[in-house]
């Protein structure tokens, strides 16, 4: 069967959705034996969430890249995940999905969420024929992503490191067993059909 173009893939249950994000030790190592972000943690900047196990390797390459040597899995609320979308405003212009670039502007402005959408990747991190979802935090979605709708927070730079040894060794159907269960998350059209890039 073949993957739509635009679908939000995650590892989630009846209650949350695991997104993941990419830390140095200071922020990483305290908010996994916390269960919270430390003070540290800025609130004031956009946070990038982002429910794709591989697009999060893409981007802190599997860990090894400066400032994002611990990669988190962050369980949240599907209530905070569902308010996220709401109050959502797609990171650019989209002819005939905004009136007008002012209007998407003035969305933009408005909105404390943004989604993205990038090619997805395979165990090589090269790009797949369709997207994968990001969602960036700002102003009062952050200060809820970070008070209210954290569930639990998991170091999972070990099963980055071993599933990238994998990948290095050529035994990608064994690397690909350890993956994450990413599964077609349930969104009504009425939610996805403003947020398609």
């Amino acid at each position: 069967m073949e993957e739509p173009q635009h679908r939000v893939r995650a590892l989630h249950t009846a209650d949350t959705i695991t997104v993941y994000q990419a830390y140095p030790p200071e922020i990483g190592g305290p908010a996994v034996r916390k269960g919270r972000f430390p003070t540290s943690w800025k609130r004031d900047r956009m946070t990038w969430v982002k429910p794709s196990f591989l697009w999060m390797m893409y981007r802190c390459g599997w860990g090894t890249k400066a400032g994002q040597e611990t990669v988190l899995a962050v369980e949240i609320s599907r209530d905070g995940f569902a308010w996220a979308l709401r109050n959502a405003c797609l990171s650019h212009y989209v002819r005939g999905l905004h009136a007008d670039q002012a209007d998407w502007k003035r969305q933009l402005r408005q909105a404390p969420t943004r989604v993205q959408w990038d090619p997805e990747r395979d165990l090589r991190l090269a790009p797949l024929p369709y997207r994968s979802f990001q969602l960036g935090l700002a102003g009062e979605a952050a200060t809820r992503y970070a008070d209210e709708w954290i569930v639990g927070i998991e170091d999972v730079t070990p099963l980055a490191e071993q599933v990238h040894t994998l990948v290095r060794a050529g035994e990608r159907d064994r690397a690909a067993e350890l993956l994450p269960a990413e599964r077609p998350y349930p969104l009504t059209e009425d939610v996805l059909a403003p947020l398609r890039a």
